[in-house]
């Protein structure tokens, strides 16, 4: 997840050098994220950690003390709020970057592994690969067959709600387009917002879009529209935004002013009857709260296409290209592909499931197991658009085409030619 939210002229141009690989010094106002000490003693591993919310961060300090109890090593963990911590990526692993350090599966992984921007992990994938499903060795594998990327945890997107307030209401699962407006319908004549919505992270936006893209169009246009092969101003694309312009009335209003946070509580207190999310919306519930979740998948829109994919993105670490103490990393990482240690995150954090074959599942609560039973049912899964397209499309040229989008729903036609200029500049240029 991602990215910016309505940039400035200025901060804009401070993107593009970002994005051109700018040092830190052409970048006034924009900290290096890197650690200062950058792990260079030989008991110190420095940890690059995007968990900036309190319940995975606390999550991901339990998982790390532990390895220090076990290895013997300290570990300076670098703490960079989330939207930071994406903003800054380009110029954080051309700096001095952490020696481990979080990001997730999918083009964005293998773009900087192809830039030579990180460090190669086929011989920590040597020892661990038994523990992985070979979709998962997959997804953390470049194009040069090399894997890059350690997973940690998983989860799926999802429509999220209240099972309390469904019962009461006598609201049912829609498993079509149709049935969703329907209940949207009824659920806004029953006084709720029918579906809580936030956009001033920049990213959440992209789920939606995402989900409409391929319950339409199916994966592969999907994926190959990600990867700058299909036309933003095709009829394909057009008809995604004409769903989501439908859809649009029954969205919480003000949603650039909104953090998902904010919207997930708005879930919580009974106030809307549904939030498309990943699970990590269980962050936002405590207690008896947590078991009254439950979610469903986006409905079906095209028949040829059904249900059949999940978005079901993929955390997890990768090594710098030049770690200061690269034996410690390595055995960090090595550490991290162990049940243990995932299910030591996931009872801290009991939002998302464990990447590893070999975790014990059988402490899981109802929304993991479902969670974990989704993702194993898909026939096709998407890592969210962020992490499967060109790092500059998505930070720029998806997050202002989104929020141009959602803030005036009547301009489309400027809003897909500003995204098919980009694309093409950006992908063909």
């Amino acid at each position: 997840m991602t990215t910016f939210y309505a940039p400035q002229p200025n901060r804009r141009a401070l993107l593009r050098l970002i994005l051109a690989g700018a040092g830190a010094a052409a970048l006034p106002g924009l900290a290096a994220c890197g650690s200062d000490d950058g792990g260079t003693s030989a008991d110190t591993v420095s940890f690059g950690n995007n968990q900036s919310d309190q319940v995975p961060k606390d999550a991901i300090t339990a998982v790390l003390r532990s390895f220090e109890g076990e290895s013997g090593l300290k570990v300076a963990v670098n703490t960079k709020q989330h939207e930071q911590y994406q903003e800054q990526i380009n110029n954080y692993l051309q700096g001095k970057p952490d020696d481990v350090l979080a990001w997730f599966a999918g083009y964005r992984m293998r773009f900087f592994a192809e830039k030579g921007l990180t460090g190669d992990l086929t011989d920590v994938w040597s020892k661990v690969s038994s523990g992985y499903e070979p979709a998962l060795k997959e997804a953390s594998t470049a194009s040069d067959g090399k894997q890059y990327l350690i997973p940690f945890t998983q989860y799926p997107w999802g429509v999220f709600y209240r099972k309390s307030v469904w019962q009461q209401r006598g609201y049912e699962v829609p498993k079509t387009l149709d049935e969703f407006v329907a209940l949207a319908t009824r659920m806004k004549s029953d006084g709720l917002v029918p579906i809580a919505f936030a956009q001033k992270q920049g990213w959440p936006g992209m789920g939606t879009f995402d989900q409409l893209n391929f319950r339409i169009n199916g994966y592969q246009f999907h994926v190959d529209l990600m990867a700058g092969q299909e036309d933003w101003q095709g009829p394909k694309v057009r008809e995604v935004f004409d769903t989501w312009k439908r859809l649009l009335p029954f969205h919480q209003e003000n949603a650039l002013g909104r953090e998902w946070q904010e919207a997930a509580q708005s879930l919580q207190q009974g106030k809307s009857g549904m939030f498309l999310l990943g699970s990590f919306v269980a962050q936002q519930f405590k207690g008896a709260d947590v078991d009254d979740l439950d979610f469903f998948a986006y409905p079906e829109i095209n028949p040829e296409h059904g249900q059949d994919t999940v978005e079901a993105p993929i955390d997890g670490y990768m090594m710098s290209r030049k770690p200061g103490n690269p034996e410690g990393a390595r055995r960090l990482l090595e550490f991290l592909a162990t049940p243990a240690a995932q299910l030591a995150y996931l009872k801290a954090d009991p939002t998302a499931i464990a990447t590893s074959n070999k975790a014990d599942t059988s402490g899981y609560n109802a929304l993991q197991l479902k969670a974990a039973q989704v993702i194993k049912d898909a026939a096709h899964i998407t890592q969210f658009l962020d992490r499967d397209t060109d790092p500059r499309f998505a930070s720029d040229a998806a997050t202002n085409g989104l929020n141009a989008f959602i803030q005036d729903p009547d301009d489309v036609d400027s809003v897909l030619k500003g995204m098919a200029d980009q694309a093409k500049t950006i992908f063909t240029g």
